[in-house]
Formats: C-alpha cells, structure tokens, sequence
C-alpha cells in the first residue's frame, strides 16, 4: 500500500512565508524537503552568518530522523522561526567587523593583501570553502589595486538583507502583545478561593 502524502505546509505569518521561500528554492522535489549539505547555504540566502558548527547544529536538530541526509520544511520551520526570533546566526555589526579588519592590518594600511587574506580565510580560524572564498572574493577584491581595501569591502556586506530578523522582531512583538491582551485564565484553585469568599 502507497504510503499517504502529507499534506502541504502553509506559511501562517510574514516570517513563516520568508523561511519557506528561501527553503523552496533548493526543494527540487517539491515534498517540502531539502538535502541536508542546502541548509548552509538556506541559512545564508535568509541573512544569517552561521560558523559551520551552527549549520551542523540545525542539521542535528530538523533532520529527517527516518531518512537521513534530508530535511523537511516541517521540521525546519518551526526551529528557524525560534532561531531568528532569538536573533542566533545574526550577522556582525560594521564595528566588529572593522575591528577584526584592522587586527590583521598590523601597518595600517586600511587594506589587506589578496595573499594574506587568502591565507586568513582559507588557513586560519574557521576556514571557508574554496567556492565559499571565490564567491567571497568577487566582492572583496579591488581589481586595480588587487588588495581588499576592507572599509569598502565592510559597506558592501552592511547592503545585505537583514530583513528576516525585522520580521522576526515584528512577529515576536504581536505574538507578545497578543499574548498580553488575551483573559488570563485562571487555575482551579484560584477560582475555588474566588468563590468562597463570595
């Protein structure tokens, strides 16, 4: 016997429909379910700035437990909207990122070379992919001077969309005031109480 379709998932709010749209592009099957080496690259497309430990960490936590190696929507939606609501994978601020910027630019030269940001991206730290770092580099990289001149670099990465986490923030707030304006219910007891002293 056929194993019965599920039906499928609707988005019930703004930031509902922004998850399942960015999940939806790598959903080649259309069964709401995406291969688990998409999500990093779902998470990006969303605006988050997640270290490989964290993608590896929303993998654990929505793959599909049968079927490993994939991901449903079902599983997946429920954890980003709380992911987003907390603000977790944000990106970092322009302070930071020009602090980290001029930590590694010992002579104050307000740029880096395409060498010695080869070697941090690629060596150091948390290392990119090589198809991460080509990527990385069509925005980086000043083709006249070939340097990264990182002031220019840092305004080019502030133009990225940080607009899921306002939705998020819009969303959490209505949940609140809703959650404030509905009649408290009250526990038995407490109502016991209420009754006697009538």
């Amino acid at each position: 016997m056929a194993r019965k379709e599920e039906p499928k998932i609707q988005a019930n709010n703004e930031l509902e429909k922004k998850i399942m749209e960015a999940f939806e592009v790598f959903d080649h099957s259309g069964k709401q379910v995406v291969d688990v080496r998409e999500i990093g690259t779902i998470l990006r497309s969303l605006g988050c700035c997640p270290t490989e430990a964290e993608v590896q960490e929303v993998i654990l936590a929505t793959e599909n437990k049968e079927a490993t190696g994939n991901v449903p929507l079902i599983n997946f939606l429920p954890y980003m909207c709380k992911a987003l609501i907390e603000h977790r994978f944000y990106p970092a601020s322009a302070e930071i990122l020009l602090a980290a910027f001029r930590y590694f630019d010992k002579d104050s030269r307000g740029y880096l070379t395409k060498d010695r940001f080869t070697q941090l991206m690629l060596e150091e730290g948390e290392p990119f992919s090589q198809e991460e770092f080509d990527e990385m580099m069509q925005t980086a990289l000043d083709p006249v001077t070939n340097n990264i001149t990182y002031e220019y670099y840092i305004n080019q990465l502030m133009v990225a969309p940080k607009h899921v986490y306002e939705i998020a923030d819009v969303f959490e707030e209505e949940r609140k005031r809703l959650e404030e304006a509905a009649p408290k219910k009250k526990r038995a007891s407490e109502l016991l109480r209420e009754a006697q002293k009538q």
